[in-house]
């Protein structure tokens, strides 16, 4: 608990320095903690100092995880790429879906999403650099599956997301997420109101606050390394 609160200190005010240099308010700035390969006490420990939004990769991880913290302030965000054969579950579980780059994938989310449920906040994934392990719609695409997204009943389109290859120096990173930023400007420009910029991971969060991010990926900076290999 007291690594932890260190981490997260350290990080708030990393945070709160980015913002300040780019003469941004740091409460537009949502820290996501990223637990994936955590266990359920890294997560209790993170919500007892105050952390309410959580991302995960793996569907099968995260099911036990929300099922132990049922009834906690907890939200769950699912950042991972995401298979057909899993949607119902993300759809019942996780409140925002970070990922989405087929239009297939978004139609059976909003088929599944639970009608008690509110509208399940979704983020587009674009593709920014030529990286085959990552996904991603590609830019000159954007628009049409934005629109389809955005006339799904039970989806809410938010944003965007993007993430860099891991070794990107600092200048290709700010490219990179200004070219995200500008493509968000031009979805409000031809209508769609998208509010959230999912962007910035341990690696590269100074520069993505910079280009404006709304959600950044936290997960060793804030947990220190994962327990175990998944």
């Amino acid at each position: 608990m007291d690594g932890l609160a260190s981490r997260l200190h350290a990080l708030r005010q990393r945070i709160d320095a980015a913002a300040s240099k780019a003469g941004r308010d740091v409460r537009s700035i949502t820290l996501l903690a990223v637990s994936k390969g955590q266990p359920v006490e890294s997560i209790r420990a993170a919500l007892e100092l105050g952390l309410t939004e959580f991302g995960e990769n793996y569907v099968d991880e995260a099911l036990p995880k929300i099922g132990a913290l049922q009834g906690s302030a907890a939200s769950w965000h699912f950042i991972g790429r995401l298979q057909a054969n899993k949607t119902r579950h993300v759809a019942g579980n996780f409140s925002w879906v970070h990922g989405i780059d087929r239009l297939r994938v978004a139609e059976r989310l909003s088929a599944q999403r639970p009608h008690f449920a509110p509208p399940l906040q979704a983020c587009l994934q674009v593709r920014v650099a030529n990286d085959p392990g990552k996904g991603g719609i590609e830019p000159g695409q954007l628009l049409e599956l934005a629109r389809q997204v955005a006339a799904l009943p039970r989806l809410q389109l938010r944003g965007l997301m993007c993430m860099l290859p891991w070794e990107a120096p600092v200048p290709e990173q700010h490219a990179a997420f200004a070219q995200v930023r500008q493509l968000a400007d031009r979805l409000r420009e031809a209508g769609l109101p998208v509010d959230t910029l999912s962007m910035g991971m341990s690696a590269d969060m100074d520069a993505a606050i910079a280009e404006g991010a709304t959600i950044v990926r936290i997960g060793t900076a804030l947990f220190g390394p994962r327990p175990h290999v998944e």
